[in-house]
């Protein structure tokens, strides 16, 4: 079986040599890196061939790529990189790198055409001032070929061993077996959806309760598929960190249940977290960790993959011993991982790696999205960016004088808009023309300076900005239905106007298609999928995409649920709701004393309630979740809840502690969930009720009672957590009642009415 290898790959593992360096990195975005090599093409002869597949086999090796351009009259192959900035601080190892790339598809070219010489040319292309800046060589394709024949020497020992890392690995995973000595209730269920979706190559919808052990019964099957059905890699994405762990752990589980087994599994992480030097700059003249990194890279590389597992401990320890950056060494391991473990903004967000990797590749990946429920706000966040007028007035006077009279100009435009709207703010109808030109060349300034100079301890501040302004660009390019303009202009604490225009996106659907499709298959997850409409839609998944509703292992006999419907807590019946609130909870611990939580839709509900608990009934332990709350604070107010313990906990539903955290047993034993959790009533809620109303003819269930009940759900759900488990949960409000709250309720709830 040959190794398929993609051009840039092979190029980058065999010829990339010397400092990271990321003082000059071409950073226009896919739409104008697009544009730029259309405009080149443009340019040329109507003969001019575009976008040529090539291919070529070296011993084990398949090689493969797309040449960007050639002109038949000047018998010349172009690879064109489009940029910005003055191309003299390039570095020379990107150069480099660029020429490599050239020969290789020269000599593909030369083997396809039958060609014994060609002309091989580097176009670099100038986003902000279209010019063309062209390297031309001629080239013998013998010595081509020797050229590309040392770059695979050089890869086949690599892929040779890749070759047999993955035959063990699919044959170890053909025999795997579940790592328990059998499965849960309805987890066995799930396990099947995620295999069928793999072997079927769909996406699946899976709404699986909490408890059945959703982790190892998505990962298992997803694993077992990997072999019959050609996946290259599988992706488990979480919202929150505690859901890595998870995973980690699941994965961990599996493998030593199978010692044969060679899974590499890595963990990723964002930047900040995992920089050594934060105070330096990402190249060789001010972090050491970049100087030579690519010269010490191969042997870091060697000895993670060694090691099977690479949480962010065991990367940062490789990365340390061998002094490259523990970062872009858990970028490079996720080419060669088997199971990479990470964020959704991997593969979901607008510059997002892995789905970059996947495209780049031609993977076939299997990617499981846990808690997907949180997804629909976690994309509407990443497919969003605001720029703020008082960011750009506090770097203005730091800025050298080029960046500075293009900030003035965007100042400008800015001022003229904020007279333009007849309000204090709203949404815009447009996008201003203006402004956004005057953003874009304001961007461009900022870009020659960083690409011209070594950045300074005054250039912080200058750099968000510059990618604020460079997200905000992106979206201005693929802006649509799906979001909206807002423009607020609030006065700063100087009395000077700190005016925000932002992209808010509304719908993130069109955003995420293309990231459904690149995958073999997609299996989202989560205890609160209902109605399975809304997230299709709000999500963009394709028409064939599978779903399982994957039944309660739990009993009702388990859980008592009680509507309370003689206490409202509508926003202006919430001052009245407090003392009954607190006497509810205090009744219900001086029955059954324990560990509760009573959860809130806002701080100051909380605040209000839990106030009035501790003074009239101060005997009970009580202790409180805070605003902003670093990780220990988080841990201290969930390990209050310990086994035999007894006491209250107020959180806020939809929090923290809303989801996501495991409290079995007597660690709690009941919940108070005082609100519907519909999102307030405010003008972007309103817009985003219109919008839906307008795409899907459901603006306000899709807008507040869908998330709203989704969060109760996920509250109530702290409380069974195993088989063993009994509990209680109160749902506080009138409106609990009602035949359309309760058919998104789950079914296995037996609801009675409280006294």
């Amino acid at each position: 079986m040959p190794y398929s290898v993609a051009v840039r790959t092979l190029c980058e593992f065999t010829a990339k040599c010397g400092d990271l360096d990321l003082r000059f990195t071409p950073t226009p975005s896919g739409r104008e890196g697009i544009a730029g090599h259309q405009l080149v093409a443009s340019r040329r002869g109507p003969l001019y061939e575009t976008e040529i597949s090539l291919s070529g086999d070296f011993d084990r090796l398949a090689v493969r790529g797309r040449a960007d351009g050639y002109d038949p009259g000047l018998n010349r192959l172009e690879e064109i990189k489009t940029h910005r900035g003055d191309l003299g601080k390039q570095p020379g190892n990107h150069r480099h790198l660029h020429w490599a790339q050239a020969k290789v598809y020269g000599w593909l070219f030369c083997q396809a055409r039958g060609l014994s010489e060609i002309n091989l040319a580097l176009v670099y292309f100038d986003i902000a001032t279209q010019q063309e800046t062209t390297f031309a060589e001629r080239h013998c394709a013998e010595s081509l070929r020797h050229f590309f024949e040392a770059r695979c020497r050089d890869f086949v020992a690599w892929a040779e061993q890749e070759l047999e890392h993955r035959a063990a690995r699919d044959r170890c995973l053909s025999a795997l077996a579940f790592p328990h000595p059998s499965f849960r209730a309805g987890q066995r269920e799930l396990a099947e959806s995620v295999y069928k979706g793999a072997a079927a190559g769909r996406c699946v919808m899976a709404q699986a309760p909490t408890g059945i052990g959703k982790t190892v019964g998505t990962i298992f099957p997803m694993l077992k598929a990997a072999a019959p059905h050609g996946l290259d890699k599988i992706f488990y994405l979480t919202a929150k960190s505690t859901g890595r762990r998870l995973a980690l752990d699941a994965a961990a589980l599996i493998a030593d249940g199978a010692p044969a087994l060679p899974l590499r599994v890595l963990e990723l992480t964002a930047r900040d977290k995992a920089c050594e030097h934060p105070d330096k700059a990402c190249h060789g003249d001010a972090c050491p960790l970049a100087k030579g990194f690519y010269d010490r890279l191969p042997a870091a590389r060697l000895d993670s993959l060694g090691s099977g597992s690479m949480d962010l401990a065991s990367v940062r320890s490789v990365a340390l011993r061998h002094q490259v950056c523990p970062y872009y060494l858990g970028q490079e391991l996720s080419r060669w991982a088997d199971l990479i473990v990470g964020d959704y903004n991997y593969y979901f967000d607008t510059s997002a790696m892995l789905h970059a990797m996947t495209q780049g590749n031609e993977w076939r990946v299997g990617v499981l999205a846990d808690e997907a429920h949180n997804l629909v706000e976690r994309a509407r966040a990443m497919y969003s960016a605001g720029i703020s007028q008082s960011s750009l007035r506090a770097v203005r006077p730091v800025a050298p004088l080029a960046v500075r009279r293009a900030l003035d100009k965007v100042n400008r435009c800015w001022n003229a808009l904020r007279k333009s709207q007849a309000g204090p703010g709203g949404t815009l109808d447009s996008l201003p023309g203006p402004f956004i030109t005057a953003l874009r060349q304001a961007g461009n300034a900022m870009e020659t300076h960083f690409s011209e100079a070594s950045p300074g301890p005054a250039d912080g501040p200058l750099q968000q900005l510059y990618f604020d302004i460079f997200g905000f660009q992106r979206l201005a390019e693929s802006f649509g239905s799906h979001s909206v303009i807002e423009l607020t202009d609030p006065v700063a604490p100087s009395g000077k106007p700190a005016a925000t225009l932002r992209i808010q996106n509304l719908i993130p659907a069109p955003f995420l298609k293309p990231r459904f499709a690149a995958a073999r298959t997609v299996t989202l997850f989560s205890a609160t999928l209902n109605p399975r409409r809304y997230y299709t839609d709000m999500l963009g998944l394709p028409d064939n995409t599978a779903w399982v509703d994957v039944a309660s292992p739990f009993s009702p006999d388990q859980l008592s649920v009680r509507v309370v419907s003689k206490i409202s807590t509508r926003y202006s019946d919430r001052q009245r709701s407090a003392e009954p609130i607190a006497r509810l909870i205090a009744d219900q611990f001086d029955a059954c004393p324990g560990n509760y939580l009573a959860f809130f839709s806002s701080f100051d509900y909380l605040e209000l309630v839990a106030s009035e608990f501790t003074r009239r009934y101060p005997s009970v332990p009580s202790w409180t979740q805070t605003r902003g709350m670093n990780e220990q604070q988080r841990k201290t107010f969930v390990d209050r809840f310990r086994p035999g313990g007894s006491g209250v906990g107020f959180a806020v539903l939809g929090g923290s502690f809303g989801e996501g955290i495991d409290l079995p047993g007597d660690r709690l034993v009941g919940a108070f969930v005082a609100t519907l959790g519909l999102p307030q009533v405010s003008t972007r809620n309103e817009q985003l009720k219109a919008c839906l109303e307008s795409a899907f003819r459901s603006g306000y269930n899709y807008t507040y009672l869908y998330p709203g009940i989704q969060k109760v759900v996920q509250a109530a759900g702290r409380v069974i957590r195993t088989q063993e488990d009994k509990g209680i949960v109160y749902l506080i409000d009138d409106r609990f009642a009602r035949p359309t709250v309760r058919e998104l309720l789950p079914a296995w709830w037996r609801i009675s009415c409280a006294a």
